[in-house]
């Protein structure tokens, strides 16, 4: 593990990390809170085209607050660009016709709709390709005309990343992603982001999985009590070092 702002030399999100011109998100100085406590202080990050970043650490570590943020649904103050314009202003509707997803860790699906209605939800006001979705997902094909009230917990999962990807979004945010699924849809889930990179899309994650995040970040942010304490490569992750560890109670 490396201290804050040391990312590994030889990588290229590296290389670009503080290029305001290549970064499709870059955010500076942001704080958050809940109510009068202060839960995130003075994050800065910079996310190139096509990069997936993890945020990594244990409950209340401030991880989902961070993506909260972001997106526009937890109180904050702090620059934030997506694609070189200024987003921190605006509602988080309007960060996502920017082209801004999330995925929460709820999920928040409409389990009164079938599969296909809840990607036209997600498409909004863009016409619904399912094709691009379903390579994506291809266990969703036989799925598209289910309520999704009768989909499990890793169905839902992966329905809640489709619908998002289907208004084409340039910056994804990912709320813990793997947590309570089963290895085979921990599996799936790693490929779908890493077809996500390959098609341009960048991803900021939040997760405790050490293992999922060696499988699909090129790097990784590690956060205590609302702080970045360290950075680590995405590849360090799979045999987590004594640092690692502290930080993720293992």
């Amino acid at each position: 593990m490396r201290p804050p702002g040391r990312p590994k030399g030889g990588s290229p999100s590296a290389q670009r990390e503080g290029n305001p011109v290549s970064a499709a998100l870059r955010v500076r100085g942001l704080n958050a809170w809940y109510g009068p406590a202060q839960a995130l202080f003075d994050f800065d990050l910079d996310v190139a085209a096509g990069e997936v970043v993890a945020l990594i650490g244990r409950n209340g570590a401030g991880k989902s607050t961070t993506l909260k943020a972001i997106m526009g649904l937890a109180r904050a103050t702090g620059t934030i660009e997506l694609g070189g314009e200024r987003i921190d202003g605006m509602a988080s509707h309007a960060r996502a016709r920017r082209g801004l997803g999330y995925v929460p860790e709820e999920r928040r699906i409409f389990t009164d709709l079938t599969v296909r209605e809840n990607l036209w939800v997600g498409a909004r006001t863009r016409a619904l390709d399912v094709e691009p979705l379903l390579a994506l997902f291809p266990n969703l094909r036989r799925l598209l005309d289910r309520s999704a009230a009768q989909m499990s917990g890793g169905e839902q999962q992966m329905l809640a990343l489709a619908r998002t990807l289907a208004a084409r979004p340039r910056m994804v945010l990912l709320d813990e992603p793997s947590e309570g699924m089963a290895p085979k849809i921990v599996a799936a889930l790693a490929e779908a982001v890493a077809r996500m990179k390959a098609q341009g899309v960048s991803v900021v994650l939040s997760e405790q999985n050490a293992r999922f995040v060696a499988r699909v970040a090129d790097r990784a942010l590690l956060l205590e009590r609302g702080h970045v304490v360290g950075t680590a490569a995405g590849d360090e992750l799979a045999q987590p070092g004594e640092a690692v560890r502290a930080v993720l109670g293992l």
